[in-house]
């Protein structure tokens, strides 16, 4: 009984320091991503739906300045300079224009949160270190959230983003696994706004 308490009280000590480095690799990761001038990646997503069996790929890109991104997918593109939304789809040849709600905290609406959420929406735990990288998961403080865990693998040296695990209650499991990641893109100034003399012919739905 004395050596099941003392691992067990040996166990939380553990957890707490890995709790403890988890949120300083973290905090190091977010302030050098949000102090550069853009954050570019280039990735691929699976999405696979354990239920269904199933499973889907795609690849794209993304450039995010503070608040203002630029994704592109493989039929999408999407642009966000903070005011409004671009929603360009190349089958359709439509953009649909859409007001940002300064309430929204997603992604879609203020994308730099995804570098800060961590800070009061998630427990955070460092499972593994490796030679090359950190393996820190995230869990949702709000029991009430979709997302069972998500899983980040930063690299040690540059602390670059190496993959993005999102796995849900519903059996829906979603890896960003980046491909290339970059910290030192300036941004021309039209990167992030939709400009409609580079995609004639477009029919545009303005839902400002």
């Amino acid at each position: 009984m004395l050596i099941f308490s003392a691992l067990i009280i040996h166990s939380l000590c553990i957890f707490g320091q890995n709790e403890q480095k988890a949120v300083k690799i973290l905090d190091e990761f977010s302030a050098k991503a949000l102090g550069a001038p853009s954050v570019s990646m280039k990735f691929i997503i699976v999405t696979a739906d354990h239920v269904e069996n199933s499973s889907d790929t795609l690849t794209g890109s993304v450039i995010l300045n503070k608040d203002k991104y630029r994704l592109n997918l493989d039929d999408n593109i999407t642009w966000f300079d903070g005011q409004a939304t671009w929603s360009y789809l190349s089958a359709e040849k439509e953009v649909t224009i859409t007001k940002a709600d300064k309430k929204d905290n997603s992604f879609q609406n203020r994308p730099s949160a995804i570098f800060t959420a961590y800070k009061k929406e998630y427990k955070e735990r460092l499972v593994e270190e490796r030679p090359d990288s950190y393996i820190i998961d995230l869990y949702p403080k709000d029991l009430k959230n979709e997302l069972m865990r998500i899983r980040l693998s930063i690299g040690k040296s540059s602390l670059n983003l190496k993959s993005l695990e999102y796995k849900r209650k519903d059996g829906i499991e979603i890896n960003l696994i980046v491909k290339e990641y970059n910290l030192s893109v300036k941004p021309e100034s039209d990167t992030f706004t939709f400009r409609e003399e580079k995609f004639k012919g477009v029919d545009i739905i303005d839902m400002r």
